[in-house]
């Protein structure tokens, strides 16, 4: 796949391009958590993290996650008590703006279908996104890096940066679509990848991971970083699939 090509195609439909509403940064927090809570990593009668600890993830102002909350809210997706933390009501968001297919829907593919996609279309992406990214990309995911690192014995926090870290990436390739396709795959069984990242050690090297990513994309080497987003996926696709082979097993001992 030549995504230079790719590219230049989709600029040319013009429905595509012009066809992505503005939406304010409170509705484009609400849709990322709510798309959080639709793929599984918040789930149902769960506490959501506090207001602090999603604005660092998140890196927007509490006020802002103040005020996404209050859309999901109005919505009957979370519950808002006084004095008490914020839960998940229901995983049934509708509609989500961010991403092209629902959570449900990429999980109705089996795991070797999703990597074999990840590694055809991933790949190109961030290699493009190697050669177009700009100083304000690298020093927020320099900052999304170090709360990762803050995030070690927190899978759901850690995760949240990490699906900031990852969507970052993908959107500097310069085509939202292409993007958006990425981030979908990168939803695949959400809730079985908290399970591998719960696991000792697993954040850490994660972590590890994103910091061979961050030092080729300061280097702009695109070689260096579709070299290390490859082992990064290895190492997510051998994670959650030995998560689902122990789930499967489960019911039958």
């Amino acid at each position: 796949m030549n995504l230079p090509t790719a590219l230049s195609v989709f600029e040319r439909v013009p429905e595509l391009r012009h066809g992505v509403v503005r939406r304010n940064v409170r509705e484009l927090v609400a849709d990322k958590l709510a798309s959080l809570i639709a793929a599984g990593m918040l789930q149902v009668g769960e506490a959501l993290p506090s207001e602090r600890d999603l604005a660092v993830a998140l890196q927007v102002s509490r006020e802002t996650v103040r005020g996404a909350l209050q859309i999901l809210a109005a919505r009957d997706i979370i519950a808002i008590s006084q004095g008490a933390r914020t839960r998940v009501l229901s995983a049934e968001v509708g509609s989500l703006a961010i991403g092209a297919r629902e959570p449900k829907l990429i999980n109705s593919y089996d795991i070797e279908a999703i990597h074999a996609a990840r590694l055809l279309v991933e790949r190109p992406v961030v290699e493009e996104a190697a050669r177009r990214i700009d100083d304000e990309t690298l020093a927020m995911l320099d900052a999304s890096l170090q709360t990762q690192r803050e995030a070690l014995d927190d899978p759901v926090r850690f995760l949240i940066c990490d699906r900031e870290f990852h969507a970052a990436i993908y959107r500097s390739c310069g085509n939202d679509l292409l993007a958006d396709f990425v981030v979908d795959l990168y939803f695949y069984a959400m809730a079985h990848r908290r399970k591998a990242v719960s696991r000792p050690g697993a954040i850490a090297q994660s972590c590890h991971d994103h910091a061979a990513i961050l030092a080729g994309l300061h280097a702009r080497d695109p070689r260096a970083v579709v070299e290390a987003f490859g082992i990064h996926l290895d190492r997510i696709y051998a994670s959650t699939r030995s998560i689902l082979e122990e789930e499967a097993v489960l019911p039958h001992t």
